[in-house]
């Protein structure tokens, strides 16, 4: 090669690099539609801004790291994953998933340790999308979505009771058992007004999106249940004077690094899951271009590192916001754009406001948002589909009430793996034929004779099937000849390989020839791999042609029954 294709080379090279690297950046292209669009984004935004304004209060407070720090990580988070992000619609912030999984961490470490796993959950998503992970979701099966939707509802309305009933949240690890002390430790006098509340912030976010579609009945509901609380004089929890929301946090817990690696872990890991599948979510509401994966995970990344320099906490796709940014009309990420901006300006002129607002109000409104998350018509289809998907779901959001989110989705993945395991190995098929002297097709196989055994076998041999596999030829007698039919085996793995390599050594030490006929060539060096092959009484007892093969059986019989005679 010569220095000029050499270098011409290495140029076509770094082009490629480049090229692949550029598709994971923002770009022009990214507002193509603006000129067109930049009215309804505008709207848009501020809706989305409206409706996440109590969100981000209510996930942070439940998170137990405070409001400001919900509205600093919608602002931060919002604005750079928007930016940076691979999709054109989603909305970025805290989620009810989110602060679930934050629950148990920032109780044992502190609500100071956030930064630090915000910091390194955000540096593994950036590599995640940089190394082309974002395909991963659709590896995903959708019982074990479902059945993680239906858990983390179930997780987020627990969380609420203690608000809901005016009373200090209870100690527990599980939030089932928090729940229920809650209200063991409720006093009926003073329940009322939370309750009444409760019951006014639900009928106004069921009731006003009837009269109008467009009205943002949460941020309605919560006004209207704090100007209550003022005008009456009740005494209930509210939310209290607001930090400042956008700081320069000190990156503690330095030295608890190795501590916080697994829970920073699975913050990336739900961050990263939650976020695709909102993208994925959001390409089917509206004529917008297909969201890049990858480049979604980069956005996400960047913005849970900038939310955690800015006093954030981890931040995630949110389904909700982004379906009510398509919903209203969105066509760029400007509006994801508008929407942080819309909650600057409220951290900056009505800081006093938000923090009149009653801690009940917003446990209802996460309430009926953990309501709104399960759709129910796909729970029913799941559960009346099939059984091992109807387990599946079922075991997924047990797991998710029971132990943490990346437990329940470590359960779920292995549930249906071995679910899918268990349907491949039954769809291994085993059939028993006899031949009668020169049959070449099935329709002339002839059950009568006596001393070669036809083996049909079709599907994946693998090692969830080595049992069944093992098991029919446990049996085998009065036999002289054994023909494995193998043309029709799809899969095989070095486990079925070696157990046919055993089943082979078995009946030639029985004195029973083997032969093979059909096997594919890549199969066939697996045999080889492991030695099956070796176990054959000869080399050429491998066959492609049937005819070839039959033909030997008869042979190999008849010279068996002729000593035997003898």
């Amino acid at each position: 090669m010569t220095i000029e294709s050499a270098v011409a080379e290495s140029t076509r090279s770094l082009r490629g690099k480049l090229s692949s690297l550029r598709d994971l950046l923002p770009s022009r292209f990214d507002y193509r539609e603006l000129r067109s669009s930049w009215k309804g984004d505008i709207v848009a935004g501020v809706t989305v801004g409206i409706v996440a304004l109590p969100l981000a209060l209510a996930f942070a407070i439940t998170a137990g790291v405070g409001a400001a720090v919900g509205l600093a990580t919608a602002i931060v988070a919002g604005f750079v994953a928007g930016i940076f992000g691979g999709s054109s619609l989603q909305v970025s912030g805290p989620t009810g998933a989110m602060a679930v999984v934050l629950v148990p961490v920032v109780a044992r470490y502190g609500p100071g340790c956030i930064y630090l796993v915000g910091l390194m959950a955000g540096i593994l998503i950036t590599v995640a999308g940089f190394v082309r992970l974002g395909r991963a979701v659709a590896y995903l099966p959708w019982p074990l979505v479902e059945g993680f939707t239906v858990g983390i509802a179930a997780v987020i309305f627990l969380q609420q009771v203690p608000a809901a009933l005016g009373v200090s949240k209870p100690k527990g690890a599980s939030t089932a058992i928090v729940a229920f002390r809650a209200i063991e430790h409720s006093h009926l006098p003073a329940l009322w007004q939370p309750l009444l509340l409760v019951g006014l912030v639900v009928v106004l976010m069921v009731g006003l999106p009837r009269l109008h579609r467009s009205l943002p009945a949460s941020l309605i509901a919560v006004i209207a249940s704090t100007i209550l609380v003022r005008a009456s004089g009740w005494r209930v929890p509210v939310i209290g004077k607001l930090s400042n929301a956008l700081h320069l946090p000190l990156i503690s817990h330095l030295g608890q690094i190795p501590e916080l690696a697994s829970a920073a872990l699975a913050v990336a890991v739900l961050s990263s899951i939650e976020s695709l599948l909102s993208a994925k979510v959001a390409d089917g509401m509206a004529d917008v271009a297909p969201a890049n994966l990858d480049r979604e995970l980069v956005g996400q990344g960047l913005g849970n590192i900038a939310s955690s320099l800015l006093g954030g906490m981890p931040a995630t796709g949110a389904i909700a916001r982004t379906a009510v940014n398509a919903r209203a009309g969105a066509r760029t990420r400007l509006s994801a754009v508008v929407h942080s901006l819309t909650l600057l300006i409220v951290v900056l002129g009505a800081s006093s406001l938000v923090g009149q607002i009653p801690l009940a109000a917003l446990a209802a409104v996460l309430m009926v948002t953990s309501f709104r998350m399960v759709n129910r018509l796909n729970v029913i289809s799941v559960l009346h589909s099939t059984r091992s998907d109807g387990f599946v779901l079922v075991a997924t959001a047990v797991a998710t009430v029971a132990t943490n989110l990346i437990v329940a989705i470590e359960i779920g993945i292995a549930v249906a793996g071995a679910m899918a395991l268990r349907h491949v190995a039954r769809s291994t098929k085993i059939t028993t034929e006899r031949l009668s002297a020169g049959s070449t097709e099935d329709a002339k196989f002839d059950f009568s004779a006596k001393h070669i055994l036809v083996y049909k076998i079709g599907g994946t041999l693998f090692f969830g099937a080595t049992q069944r596999f093992l098991q029919a030829f446990t049996e085998v007698s009065d036999v002289r000849v054994v023909l494995l039919r193998l043309a029709n085996v799809n899969g095989l793995d070095a486990t079925a390989a070696l157990a046919l390599g055993e089943i082979i050594e078995n009946l030639e030490h029985r004195h029973i020839t083997v032969l093979i006929k059909g096997l594919r060539p890549e199969f066939m060096r697996i045999l080889g791999a492991v030695g099956a092959i070796d176990r054959l009484a000869h080399v050429n007892h491998s066959f492609d042609n049937l005819e070839l093969a039959v033909a030997h059986a008869h042979l190999h019989a008849e010279r068996i029954t002729h000593s035997a005679q003898r």
